[in-house]
């Protein structure tokens, strides 16, 4: 499977040539089929290689950070099988609202109720957060 189609590509070096401020839709879904790996990147460099976006290796600690795409295109799991992409992905929210509904359930989450929480939290000063939100989440 072809990882990032030329469309895709374009979309991704567009945000990743933009303004760094800026908080971009996710642009594509890749996963592992064998494991529980999954990636919302949202730019890629000019390098054509270096992926950013939400990362997460199945750990319960999902993160913003960088992929190498010719990593992933290299991965063979168990069963063969390399990284596949979401070919029904759509984003309905901004990278950190799914940064923020992932750190809540600690993995990757398309779940509707807990990313309009997580977009509802992102929409509060910090100071309306009521202490211990996230834990009572989690619960």
């Amino acid at each position: 499977m072809i990882l990032i189609t030329d469309p895709l590509r374009a979309r991704l070096l567009a945000n990743g040539a933009a303004e760094a401020d800026i908080d971009h839709f996710p642009v594509v879904k890749l996963f592992d089929p064998t494991g529980a790996a999954t990636w919302l990147l949202t730019e890629l460099d000019a390098d054509g290689d270096t992926l950013f976006g939400l990362c997460d290796l199945g750990f319960s600690f999902p993160e913003l950070g960088s992929v190498s795409l010719a990593e992933l295109a290299s991965v063979k799991g168990p069963l063969g099988l390399g990284i596949e992409r979401d070919l029904h992905f759509q984003a309905r929210f901004t990278l950190s609202v799914y940064a923020e509904a992932a750190r809540i359930c600690r993995h990757i989450t398309d779940a509707e109720r807990l990313l309009r929480q997580a977009a509802d939290a992102l929409s509060k000063p910090h100071s309306e957060l009521p202490s211990g939100t996230a834990e009572q989440q989690r619960r």
